[in-house]
């Protein structure tokens, strides 16, 4: 929008930027609370039924204009007026006549509707981090009899499976998940009845608003009601933690694709420019960098809470809006690209036994069988790392362990067994997916490690469930106590 002459140099460039941003957001819910706060307000004898009416033939209109809020001419100065003005018109009434305003502040209001396009916001996001959440245990379950090495610092590690990795993060997005559903319960209360901080003398019920508005319950204290933004940095630092544990995942299946352990998923690739053999994954990157933008978003709400005094004051609610719409946006997309890679990854060329018992993945196991056999672990790992030094597990031999042992200085000669067992151990990977302990890469265990995750994505979603469901209750019951209203 260009900028227009009449207007002065703060609408120019603060009021009408701000209106942009906010009035799409805004709006609608501003109409959905006025509705509620109206229906109680004639409910307690404080408007005329008459009076009420009119207000909410105006309102229901407001609600049911599917078309974009007016745009800024500098005649009221953001939402919330521009919600009064239109009233007035629909109505057919001077503003000076509108009663919507009684009891109720420009503060309780923005506070309560923030809170329920954050609400509308997290839902969504929860809804995205559910479906990758279960799409990483199908693929888990899947693969997880498909060998890969397990790095550390960037350097071979332990043999491991697809399944066992990706079961890990699953279980990472379970405890997101989990911290969302909280973080709604805690921001599903309503701050509407305490206006500008200190309440009213009027007879106002402000458990009737939160009813019809799908509020849980309401903030104890009406001066935190307004002042507080602890749910706000909330919701900006859990994206952020979020989008960053995604994004270390999306950078090690950077390397899968690189070494070709598993497909290029060519749904989620860019061709080059100029070399025709190329599919680039360039979505990975792109997750890294979005994980990046809501560590920003997190940090620019910190920022303005911090700096802000603890009242109304708009850096610490209004200023940091955008970012917090912005990061769950990105939250919602970021989900979407990470499940839909996920549900596309099948194994191409994992690494052969061979590969990792050449990468020295396998030497922890081979110290471990001599513990087996009473070789305190110290000295068994003393055993194993001489033999590395001489050679890679595929060329060890029972004279070169007996005398890796004897250069230790065990107390004794190595038995037959233990000898077995370790040269076992080195050459043969594919043991650790017969491994029992039930937080391992075994097979049965982490197909087990996917059914206990699987119960908690589905505990989480039955919270997401009843959330829309009292949400559609309370629509509901708003839709009917203004046609009650209206019919009398």
């Amino acid at each position: 929008m260009t900028s227009r002459p009449s207007l002065t140099t703060y609408q120019q460039h603060h009021l009408r930027p701000t209106y942009d941003h906010h009035a799409p957001y805004l709006f609608g819910p501003m109409v959905q609370a006025s509705q509620a706060h109206v229906v109680m307000l004639v409910e307690q004898g404080l408007i005329p039924a008459e009076r009420g009416a009119r207000l909410l033939r105006g309102l229901r209109e407001l609600a049911a204009d599917t078309a974009a809020p007016p745009p800024f001419d500098g005649t009221v100065e953001d939402t919330y007026f521009q919600v009064e003005k239109r009233l007035a018109e629909v109505c057919g009434i001077p503003t000076s006549e509108l009663d919507v305003q009684l009891a109720r502040s420009r503060n309780d209001l923005d506070a309560g509707v923030f809170r329920m396009v954050l609400r509308g916001q997290l839902l969504g996001v929860l809804d995205r981090l559910l479906a990758t959440g279960r799409t990483a245990l199908d693929r888990a379950d899947r693969y997880a009899d498909v060998l890969i090495t397990g790095y550390t610092h960037r350097r071979p590690a332990q043999p491991t499976t697809i399944g066992h990795v990706l079961a890990g993060y699953a279980e990472a997005l379970a405890g997101e998940a989990t911290a969302y559903a909280d973080l709604l319960d805690q921001l599903n209360r309503s701050p509407l009845g305490s206006c500008a901080f200190a309440g009213t003398d009027l007879d106002i019920s402000p458990a009737r608003v939160a009813e019809l508005l799908g509020f849980d319950g309401l903030i104890t204290n009406s001066y935190e009601a307004v002042a507080g933004a602890d749910h706000l940095v909330q919701v900006a630092t859990l994206n952020a933690q979020a989008l960053a544990t995604g994004a270390r995942l999306a950078r090690t299946l950077m390397d899968w694709l690189t070494w070709r352990w598993v497909a290029t998923p060519l749904d989620f690739t860019q061709g080059s420019s100029i070399m025709p053999q190329k599919r680039n994954p360039v979505v990975l990157e792109h997750l890294v960098s979005m994980a990046g933008a809501a560590a920003g978003d997190a940090a620019s709400v910190l920022n303005n809470v911090g700096a802000a005094w603890w009242e109304d004051s708009n850096n610490a609610t209004t200023d940091v809006q955008v970012r917090l719409w912005d990061s769950c946006d990105r939250a919602d997309r970021f989900f979407a690209l990470l499940g839909g890679f996920l549900g596309e990854l099948v194994p191409e060329q994992p690494p052969t036994p061979a590969e990792i018992v050449a990468s020295g993945a396998t030497t922890t196991a081979a110290a471990d069988a001599l513990t087996r056999h009473g070789v305190p672990f110290r000295a068994a790992h003393s055993v194993v790392g001489t033999l590395v030094r001489a050679g890679t597990p595929d060329t060890w031999t029972a004279e070169q362990v007996r005398a890796a042992a004897g250069a230790v200085g065990l107390a004794g000669p190595l038995d037959d067994a233990a000898v077995a067992d370790l040269i076992a151990a080195a050459v043969r990977p594919e043991l650790t997916m017969a491994r029992a302990q039930a937080d391992g890469p075994g097979t049965a265990a982490v197909r087990a490690q996917t059914r206990i995750l699987r119960d908690g994505f589905d505990a989480v979603g039955a919270r997401v469930t009843g959330l829309r469901g009292r949400l559609a209750a309370a629509e509901r019951a708003l839709d009917e106590a203004v046609d009650g209203r209206l019919g009398q």
